[in-house]
């Protein structure tokens, strides 16, 4: 394992935003910021408790998830694609390095920003309503797994896309409706039964359900089931980068 070559990589991608804090974090936490004002303090104070939990509190997990799944895809997309529009990625493919290693530098980085920007909206979170966690670890856990599992589907994006614009539309248009309709404002169970069942073939559901147990102890589905929907969209994800590298798909051409 070349570890130089991972700490180069992933130190080159801290870097970048580190330079460029207001768009990579000060802007997605404002943004967040502005939904706990609307739905947290505005709508949310008129609204009764959902099992339980006041409405405020109830949409810190799917709004913490909606900034996650968006910032992991995007920080991925632009790491690996940037090279790619450079030509720089040549550089990288022709080096001793591996694809893990490869992968470890750039979805690592990305990672680790996601979580990172998901502990600081959680502490402002706190600037707004009152929450507890009654499951930190697994709530570290969740946060962790989703934000590996989508920095790795932003990696394959920016492999695929072949201009900036490409590199937002899976977001835009698809990442972002799955999860305002996987139940970031409310639960599933207040749907009429026939949309309860389709909700369940949104995958978000299960990840938004996933980390509200975490806080909370209550989910629309079995934490077993959420947490082996992210394992799985982790495995399909590192299986499609392997055979990206294998068969140089959109890296050689």
């Amino acid at each position: 394992m070349n570890r130089y070559a991972i700490y180069a990589i992933y130190r080159f991608e801290m870097a970048r935003t580190f330079r460029t804090l207001m768009q990579s974090i000060a802007s997605p936490v404002l943004s967040t910021s502005l939904y706990f004002v609307v739905f947290g303090a505005a709508i949310g104070s008129r609204m009764g408790e959902i099992d339980g939990v006041s409405y405020g509190a109830f949409i810190i997990p799917g709004l913490i998830m909606l900034s996650l799944l968006n910032e992991s895809i995007s920080n991925a997309s632009f790491g690996i694609y940037l090279p790619k529009w450079s030509g720089t990625i040549y550089e990288l493919l022709s080096a001793p390095v591996s694809f893990v290693e490869a992968v470890l530098g750039y979805v690592g980085a990305a990672a680790t920003k996601s979580v990172m920007l998901g502990v600081l909206i959680l502490a402002t979170a706190r600037l707004f309503v009152d929450y507890h966690i009654a499951h930190p670890l697994w709530m570290l856990l969740f946060l962790a797994l989703t934000a590996v599992s989508f920095s790795l589907f932003g990696f394959i994006i920016g492999v695929w896309a072949d201009g900036f614009e490409k590199l937002q539309i899976v977001p835009l248009m698809v990442v972002t409706p799955l999860t305002f309709l996987g139940g970031s404002f409310y639960s599933i169970g207040m749907l009429p039964p026939l949309w309860q069942k389709i909700a369940l073939f949104n995958p978000v559901v299960y990840l938004i359900s996933g980390f509200r147990w975490s806080f909370y102890g209550i989910a629309d589905v079995n934490v077993a089931i959420s947490l082996g929907m992210t394992l799985a969209f982790m495995v399909a994800c590192l299986a499609a980068v392997w055979w990206i590298f294998r068969t140089g798909y959109h890296l050689k051409a």
